[in-house]
């Protein structure tokens, strides 16, 4: 996937601009930055859910999984909400299992807690096979055992698949953890890109460096 010149603005106001940007089939991108700098503008842009007032995306004929940054359930059981998106029974089984969902899977939707609701939107998402899968703050409302066991899903999603995946991610420790390569935004553009150790422990640019360091405190 290549990004040619992309341009998104909001009231005016000009929230992500990237000249140039390639994703690798079959890796893992993890986006960081701070609030508004433009990380889940791209992945909107990415999953086609708004469109570039400028420039392009060469992504046309992927089938592409989105998962917005709030989870949402519809008003029937957490089973039933898994089988909307297909699947078999094999995957559904072994998808609460992996989520540690199995217990839950006839409570009402509606009524699980904020991370048992990501838990289950994750799940319902990868009932069917991707070429691209974007994810925002998918972990954001989990605990952190919760979050590792959906760290570990979507590895071996990847790693079945094949897939390309972007996660936003407000955590540095997670971009090191699931990413093969992690994106810098800052102010709507693209501040650096590399593998997660080299931009984390060593950043070329002040702006990632100073970035790095106020959010590990």
């Amino acid at each position: 996937m290549i990004f040619k010149n992309l341009r998104k603005s909001y009231n005016g106001r000009c929230v992500l601009a990237l000249d140039d940007l390639s994703l690798e089939a079959g890796k893992i991108y993890a986006v960081i930055g701070a609030n508004g700098s433009g990380k889940s503008t791209l992945a909107k842009l990415t999953a086609g859910m708004i469109e570039p007032d400028g420039g392009r995306a060469e992504k046309t004929g992927l089938c592409i999984g989105y998962m917005p940054q709030k989870s949402y359930a519809f008003r029937m059981s957490l089973r039933k909400n898994l089988r909307i998106n297909g699947g078999d029974g094999e995957r559904e089984e072994r998808l609460l299992k992996a989520l540690k969902l199995e217990h839950l899977s006839t409570a009402k939707a509606k009524r699980l807690s904020g991370g048992e609701t990501a838990r289950m939107a994750l799940a319902r998402l990868l009932m069917r096979d991707y070429e691209l899968l974007v994810l925002d703050e998918p972990s954001s409302a989990m605990d952190i055992e919760s979050t590792l066991l959906a760290e570990e899903l979507i590895r071996s999603y990847r790693d079945a698949t094949g897939c390309t995946v972007l996660i936003v991610t407000h955590s540095i420790s997670q971009a090191e953890r699931i990413a093969d390569e992690a994106l810098f935004l800052s102010d709507g553009k693209l501040v650096e890109r590399g593998s997660p150790e080299k931009l984390i422990k060593n950043p070329e640019s002040e702006i990632t460096r100073k970035f790095i360091d106020f959010y590990s405190k």
